[in-house]
């Protein structure tokens, strides 16, 4: 086979001569070509870890520094610079010969002592949040002199405000108790609320602050006293099926299929996603930034981004990354492929991937017994994976098989059937396509993966992502950068084929070989997962009636304009109010990940009462402004470590190492987030040119419900006139049904609208109805 031979450098024959060495020159300039590449990876590591090293000063300042020094040592200038040479030389006792020496090892001290000056005012600068606190047009003088971009303004690289950002600070558990209080007590009734407000009082004058003392020793030592224990408990020692409730999608364009080509869609995306690992490697993605600021963002998330899998365990699984992989892993009706994307250290042209996938595509072989349904071993329970994995895949070929898998970038599925918004019934269309990417058949995936990239049969693609290594804005920067690259930079041919010539002497892709035995738990693990995939009910609608153009004008956070309608389509909905979590991050600080956002407050159910009530336009609007200048500030502590829930959540981690019980801690815990929020940011929109290709508009992407009766609503403000909305939530459940909730959060969004704008109040009363129509006909 053609593999066979390109794998061995030389082969030898044992003849009456002696030995007859047969070199393959073709087989040693790859080899030779490969290690290049890998030296030139360790070089570029080795120079970004000194630049890096050295932020916000460079390492050529450091020459600088050595010369001047001498300068005014040697002219004996500078008075203080020189007596601080003079006590260093007596300090150490350094002979008068040494001088050069001693100056040039003295000045090297000065220099890296002017590093740590400049990086402890940096990380001061960062820790500084009360700009976020101002309202627009009222800046304080404080964060008029504040300095930020003085200290940056060097092209930095990804990695390069990492040491210099602030540590997650603890805030007071008299603070958070207070602001627990006050977000639950519009969902319990009088006698509720006083037994709540006890049990508080009775955690804060006994256990709380014994808790907190450890929390605090942990804060002064881990980098952030959340992140692991929220990645281990909330993420890695869950046993149950991560498919529909961890994992969430992203989708491909609404409008525009770039080809309806599978094979070659694959290449251009396959290539996106190396070219931006490339560019993960070398540090030459800009750090992101709070939008609109100088203020980076923790990057800490894309360092496993790529050649990252989660393998399961029996009490915990474990994040496993590899340093680099030069191959993808694929799925196709069945069959499991190695596919390499480099040849002699260099990466393949997407017309090259495009052929070798159109090979994989074109193999008439059969899946192995067993092989075709093994993905559902990730779709399942954890335990029951675990254990097969230790049973059946760790040694021989199975090993050698799944360690392909584990160990690739990436993931792709090559899937037979047709998605996206098309036909007669492209609403139908769009549902059905969210529930694809989400579970799929439930074994043409491999869940464990980093991410899964799925290729239709029409072209278009999409993502499945797992959550304990990174958040979905992570995700949703490397998938922006994807789609981007694919349709405006790589592009295709007239005929739909990828740019590029083809080497056709390329080794066909590795079919990955199995020995599977018919006693294996894949069966039970796939009826696991099919009875969850079958349960989720899945919506997905574009809402165009407006965007945050309009909300803007109206100076209003679109955000909390789109959440207080939220608020309003559940009680439409539900008949109450509910326990709601919207998703905030915390990158402000190092390796931050998330925080919650309680949305329910008083002041939006009070405005909801009114709006429902009857009362008066004016009092509404009062009402209104008040609920969105509540969930603004809320939003705004969780993002600069006040929120309520993360710090409560490691109380109770401490209390259970402690082997102390909390009723109150356990019961906050167990409350259940019957309506589960998260905004897509599109963070790159220099990327997508909507003025001149207005159709390449991101669909964005979704997740499952996180309660059994509850709905899970993830959204996306797509330029100035459309919303993306994904609701999800299970058919077990009565009270709930996707598709109503999403004709009321569309009717709430409307009518907050016309609330707000008085001239038009009148034609959208009369029009009501028909809007209703018309929104039910959209979705």
């Amino acid at each position: 086979m053609a593999e066979a031979h390109q794998a061995v450098a030389f082969q030898f024959t044992i003849t009456p001569e002696g030995i007859d060495l047969q070199l393959s020159y073709q087989a040693l300039n790859q080899i030779y070509l490969s290690g290049v590449r890998s030296w030139k990876k360790r070089v570029s590591r080795m120079r970004n870890s000194v630049i890096k090293g050295v932020y916000p000063a460079s390492p050529s300042s450091w020459l600088f520094v050595v010369i001047y020094s001498l300068s005014c040592v040697t002219a004996q200038v500078r008075v203080c610079l020189f007596v601080l040479f003079v006590f260093f030389l007596q300090l150490f006792r350094i002979a008068q010969g040494q001088t050069m020496v001693s100056a040039l090892v003295f000045s090297t001290l000065l220099w890296l002592s002017l590093i740590l000056t400049l990086r402890f005012c940096l990380k001061l600068l960062l820790s500084y949040h009360r700009w976020m606190f101002e309202q627009h047009g009222r800046v304080s003088t404080t964060t008029k002199v504040w300095v930020v971009r003085l200290l940056s303004g060097r092209k930095p690289l990804l990695y390069s405000y990492q040491t210099s950002l602030p540590h997650l600070p603890v805030p007071a558990i008299k603070d958070t108790l207070t602001r627990y209080l006050e977000s639950v007590r519009p969902l319990l009734t009088g006698p509720e609320f006083e037994r709540m407000s006890e049990l508080a009082n009775q955690f804060e004058s006994t256990l709380g602050n014994r808790l907190q003392r450890y929390l605090k020793l942990k804060a002064l030592w881990a980098t952030n006293y959340v992140s692991d224990w929220w990645e281990e408990y909330i993420y890695l020692r869950s046993r149950s099926p991560i498919m529909v409730n961890s994992n969430y999608y992203g989708m491909d364009f609404l409008y525009v299929t770039p080809t309806a080509v599978q094979a070659a869609r694959a290449g251009n995306t396959i290539t996106a996603l190396l070219l931006y690992r490339r560019k993960v490697n070398r540090e030459e993605l800009k750090p992101t930034r709070v939008p609109g600021t100088v203020i980076p963002l923790c990057a800490a998330q894309c360092e496993r981004m790529f050649n990252t899998t989660r393998t399961p365990g029996d009490e915990t699984d474990v994040l496993q990354h590899w340093q680099d992989s030069e191959f993808v892993a694929v799925y196709h009706r069945g069959r499991f492929f190695r596919l390499w994307v480099y040849r002699a250290g260099r990466l393949l042209c997407p017309r090259e991937i495009e052929f070798q996938i159109q090979r994989i595509l074109d193999d008439p072989s059969p899946p192995q017994p067993g092989e075709d349904k093994l993905g559902a071993l990730t779709a399942g329970d954890r335990i029951p994976w675990s254990q097969m994995r230790k049973q059946y895949f760790s040694s021989g070929v199975n090993k050698r098989s799944l360690d392909a898998i584990e160990r690739a970038a990436f993931f792709v599925t090559l899937d037979d059937e047709e998605q996206g918004m098309k036909g007669d019934d492209p609403a139908g269309n769009l549902d059905r396509y969210a529930k694809s990417l989400l579970h799929g058949k439930c074994y043409d995936r491999w869940f464990d993966k980093s991410f899964s990239i799925v290729i239709y049969k029409n072209g278009k693609n999409g993502l499945n992502a797992e959550h304990s290594w990174a958040d979905a804005p992570t995700v949703a920067h490397l998938w922006e950068y994807t789609l981007a690259t694919d349709a405006f930079q790589l592009g295709y041919t007239e005929d739909g084929h990828c740019k590029g010539e083809v080497d056709r002497s390329l080794p066909h892709p590795q079919r990955l070989l199995w020995d599977i035995p018919t006693e294996t738990q894949v069966t039970s693990s796939l009826a696991v997962a099919t009875a969850l995939a079958d349960n989720v009910d899945c919506h997905v609608f574009p809402f165009r009636e407006f965007g945050k153009g309009r909300i803007k004008k109206l100076r209003i956070s679109p955000d909390a304009f789109i959440q207080i309608s939220l608020q309003l389509a559940y009680y439409r909905d539900r008949g109450g109010f509910c326990l709601t979590y919207e998703a905030s991050m915390t990158r402000l600080f190092r390796e931050g990940r998330t925080e919650t956002v309680r949305s329910c407050s008083n002041e939006s159910c009070a405005f909801v009462k009114a709006l429902e009530g009857g009362e008066g336009a004016e009092q509404c609007r009062r009402l209104f402004r008040l609920a969105a200048e509540k969930h603004q500030n809320l939003y705004r502590l969780a993002m600069t470590g006040a929120g309520i829930d993360r710090h409560l959540f490691c109380l109770y981690v401490v209390s259970k190492y402690l082997g102390v019980d909390s009723p109150f801690l356990k019961e906050v815990l167990s409350e259940p987030w019957r309506l589960s929020t998260s905004q897509t940011p599109i963070q790159q929109m220099e990327l997508f040119d909507l003025k001149n290709h207005p159709d390449f508009i991101s669909l964005g992407g979704g997740f499952g419900p996180v309660a059994d009766d509850g709905y899970g609503v993830s959204y996306i403000i797509v330029g100035e006139d459309m919303i993306n909305f994904h609701v999800s939530s299970k058919y077990s459940c009565s009270d709930t049904d996707s598709h109503r909730f999403g004709v009321q959060i569309s009717q709430a969004l409307q009518d907050i609208l016309a609330l707000l704008t008085p001239e038009t109040k009148t034609a959208s009363s009369n029009s009501k109805g028909p809007a209703q129509t018309q929104s039910k006909k959209l979705l």
